[in-house]
């Protein structure tokens, strides 16, 4: 049995993962800013932009997954500095600071793995996302700075999805129509599940991917990198 750490791990993508491994019989340790009761976790109020807690992690962890983001789409002009701002604490200064802060547990381990999140739009230009594609891009830029650093005892990969059913796209996904809609605009037509991003996440911190690192993965439907007309 391993020993995992979930950031956000009580709510869409995260919760997921939280589940997927829970279910692999791994001892499963989450940091969330509205702590919920998750069966077979160790759950813990932690802010990943503030101060953090590590006193309920184990000595070791064997790996950590940083899953909080924000969706905060906007035509260029009407972007504030503090947009800016929000999305760069949330997306790449959160993760700093909780990788920071669990690092001594991490190189513990015999050998660990950091599992990072993305976006498409890092790599595919798409109009009103200029302020979270620049932070995202910023943590691509983090794991594969990471990757290099903390080789060979800790790996570092991230995953880039499309947009995917969760209660941070929900704006965006609010009925039939706009889901249809955005399944279309991907070449396997259909927009991505919390579980499909779980499956990747537990290939990554496994022993599977043992030999991968500073690797931005694309679970995308295909948007990124297929043009089917």
């Amino acid at each position: 049995m391993k020993q995992f750490l979930v950031v956000g791990g009580t709510s869409g993508i995260g919760l997921a993962v939280t589940l997927e491994l829970i279910n692999q019989g791994h001892g499963v340790h989450v940091w969330a800013r509205t702590p919920t009761q998750i069966q077979g976790a160790a759950v813990c109020e932690n802010d990943a932009t503030a101060s953090l807690d590590v006193s309920s992690l184990p000595e070791l962890l064997d790996g950590v997954v940083y899953c909080p983001g924000s969706i905060n789409l906007k035509p260029f002009h009407r972007l504030s500095a503090e947009d800016f701002a929000h999305d760069w604490q949330v997306n790449l200064m959160g993760a700093v600071n909780c990788l920071q802060a669990v690092l001594p547990h991490l190189k513990k381990a015999e050998r660990a793995s950091v599992v990072l999140f993305s976006t498409v739009a890092v790599g595919v230009g798409m109009p009103f996302h200029a302020s979270i594609a620049s932070a995202k891009g910023a943590v691509e830029g983090l794991t594969r700075s990471l990757a290099a650093e903390w080789a060979p005892k800790i790996r570092v990969n991230a995953i880039a999805p499309s947009l995917t059913q969760t209660p941070l796209a929900q704006k965006l996904l609010a009925t039939e129509e706009k889901v249809e809609a955005a399944a279309k605009r991907h070449p396997l037509q259909q927009i991505g599940s919390p579980e499909d991003l779980a499956a990747m996440v537990s290939f990554l911190l496994g022993d599977e991917s043992k030999w991968m690192t500073g690797q931005i993965l694309h679970i995308d439907g295909g948007l990124s990198s297929v043009k089917t007309s």
